[in-house]
């Protein structure tokens, strides 16, 4: 079942207020607990945690940006 725009748009909002933040402190909990390592090896990992949580929500992200297309067309 697809999600219409306005679905999509208020999902959005909910997954970047909500739970990026959430997202934030369970991945730096994790590495808290990991334990010290090399900083470039750190890094490389916030930088794959901070991609990876997009990846299952990309179809709700997509369009957000642009104009709702299901919207009536006012321009004739």
């Amino acid at each position: 079942m697809a999600l219409s725009f306005k679905a999509r748009r208020r999902w959005s909002l909910f997954l970047l207020l909500i739970g990026l933040p959430l997202y934030i402190m369970v991945a730096v909990t994790i590495m808290n607990m990991v334990g010290r390592a090399p900083i470039l090896i750190e890094l490389l990992i916030y930088l794959v945690l901070g991609v990876i949580w997009v990846l299952p929500f990309k179809a709700v992200f997509k369009g957000i940006g642009q104009g709702d297309p299901d919207a009536p067309d006012d321009k004739k």
